[in-house]
């Protein structure tokens, strides 16, 4: 049994990590938010030590490791802010846990070269959460790629819309400076998944580019790609039932790519691959950062011969 300790436990996603702790057999000993609002954690464990302030939480981690051998946490799952991600997994190798970080493990490229070198000093390791890499019909469509490959490259139309109410743009969210931007904080998973299925990037245009939506062209190497990212939920396709649904589309070749169910326990799952030795690390969430960093930067191109259909009808009005 492995101690785990936990931050931003308040957050959204924070109950997945706490499920994938529990279902993989280990403990929770300590959590911080500086929000106080954590009666979820009573679900999952019911010893666990819970700070406001990150200060007495570093403490308290800080004497288990000198004083409290057997208390002392061997992986900090964090699920704070975007911009906090890179103090927190330094915390993590400096107390010799490993960090499991939510996406994106830090917002700037140039920060994980810094955590490389940290890493490297360190008896501990960086993993991060791709959990679309283990879905598998993405897998399944993966070797299906594979096997075809260099034959020619794939048209490929990316849609998600997951709309958020006016909450989001006074929370960390919605603060480019906290988070990214909709292209780095919702946008990276998708990113990382385009990298892994169709190599490396080759060009990109960004089209739109605003505090709800972003859209572009990335072309790889396998793949020209046309995007579109969105909170607005007037954007949902007008054939999908529940407007305040999240809608999710990849269409390769003008087919459509079924990956709307199977992600109940994906982090649980990626949990077991870091326990058995096998999660993802900083290279390999490198390409999707860099490109979601150039990305969030380009000014966007107004006149393009690759707009998604959407945005053309968004530049069009």
């Amino acid at each position: 049994m492995k101690n785990f300790a936990i931050t931003g436990v308040a957050g959204y996603v924070a109950p997945r990590h706490l499920q994938a702790i529990k279902d993989t057999g280990n403990r929770l000993v300590a959590a911080v938010d500086p929000h106080d609002s954590v009666g979820i954690l009573d679900r999952y464990f019911n010893d666990v030590s819970f700070f406001t302030e990150f200060e007495r939480f570093d403490r308290h981690l800080e004497t288990l490791k000198r004083n409290i051998p057997g208390e002392k946490i061997d992986y900090l799952s964090i699920c704070s802010p975007n911009n906090l991600h890179d103090a927190h997994i330094r915390l993590a190798l400096r107390l010799g846990a490993n960090a499991v970080c939510e996406k994106p493990l830090v917002i700037n490229p140039w920060n994980l070269d810094v955590l490389k070198e940290l890493e490297e000093e360190s008896v501990s390791k960086v993993f991060t959460v791709l959990q679309l890499r283990l879905l598998p019909s993405l897998i399944k469509l993966k070797k299906e790629l594979l096997a075809k490959r260099n034959l020619k490259k794939y048209d490929v139309e990316l849609t998600y819309v997951t709309p958020r109410g006016l909450w989001y743009s006074y929370s960390w969210k919605g603060n480019p400076e906290r988070s990214g931007g909709v292209s780095t904080n919702i946008g990276i998973h998708f990113f990382d998944l385009l990298l892994w299925l169709f190599g490396s990037e080759q060009k990109y245009e960004v089209h739109i580019s605003n505090s709800s939506r972003a859209g572009g062209f990335i072309e790889l190497e396998n793949a020209n790609i046309k995007w579109f990212l969105s909170l607005n939920k007037n954007d949902i396709p007008a054939h999908v039932k529940e407007s305040n649904s999240t809608f999710r589309s990849i269409t390769v070749d003008n087919e459509e790519i079924e990956f709307s169910t199977g992600f109940t326990d994906l982090h649980t799952r990626v949990y077991e691959n870091i326990l058995d030795g096998n999660g993802y690390g900083i290279e390999d969430v490198r390409a999707s950062i860099e490109l979601a960093y150039k990305i969030r930067n380009a000014a966007p191109v107004k006149n393009s011969d690759y707009l998604h259909p959407i945005v053309k009808k968004l530049l069009n009005k």
